[in-house]
């Protein structure tokens, strides 16, 4: 299925917002970001413009509605497909966030640590919760790795390796085409993949998590102000 897509975030796991950023902004946030090393480069929160953008109520309005008054971003990764960084991505869910360190809890495993950052595998009622913004600075189709999702995929939890086959088979597989100053809203959990560009422009991507919850006793959020990292660049 391509084209414009009519969409529900508790439905269907995602929905698409026309015309969140204007040229205004985004070449603002462009020029903040600067060339990418790579993919693209994680820990964004640790930038003054990408923080002040992901607090700012333009943003968090989006937000509120799916995660909760107390809707704040946690996490965001900024992604660069180009001919020069190309890359394809299988069918998965999000299932880790970045915590400051270890803190051993109920319901928390599969500990991790990618580029020195402590990930963990939260309960699944937590992801449940969480929703990701894709803000497009470029225009995204079939032909430069558009996302793909699987509809619906999110309300049945986290999936095994068998049953995201099952899902592949029986599930209609959605393009979410997008112009420059989209935004694309997402659960976790969400099926999602996305192919190599077969194009010769840009696909630029900042992607920002909001959660409207607190981390148990001792835990916290790797990203949670401009104080607490440096931005990384993505392998």
């Amino acid at each position: 299925m391509t084209g414009a897509v009519s969409a529900d975030v508790d439905r269907d796991g995602f929905q698409l917002v026309m015309g969140v950023l204007d040229e205004g902004a985004r070449r603002d946030l462009a020029e903040a970001l600067g060339p990418a090393d790579g993919a693209g480069r994680r820990g964004l929160l640790a930038m003054r413009a990408v923080d002040a953008l992901a607090r700012s109520e333009r943003l968090l309005n989006l937000m509120r509605p799916f995660v909760g008054p107390a809707a704040r971003p946690v996490r965001a990764i900024y992604f660069d497909k180009s001919p020069d960084a190309n890359w394809l991505v299988p069918w998965h869910q999000d299932l880790t966030i970045a915590v400051r360190e270890r803190i051993d809890a109920p319901g928390f495993g599969l500990w991790s640590i990618k580029e020195g950052v402590p990930h963990v595998q939260p309960p699944v009622e937590l992801l449940a919760r969480m929703l990701a913004v894709r803000l497009h600075l470029d225009d995204a189709d079939e032909s430069n790795g558009a996302l793909r999702v699987l509809a619906g995929s999110h309300l049945c939890g986290r999936l095994e390796a068998d049953e995201i086959a099952e899902w592949r088979t029986r599930g209609a597989e959605i393009v979410c085409p997008a112009a420059a100053g989209d935004a694309l809203l997402m659960r976790p959990l969400l099926l999602h993949a996305s192919s190599k560009s077969t194009s010769s422009r840009s696909r630029r991507v900042v992607h920002i998590e909001y959660a409207g919850f607190d981390l148990p006793t001792g835990m916290d959020w790797h990203e949670g102000s401009i104080a607490q990292g440096r931005s990384t660049t993505l392998e």
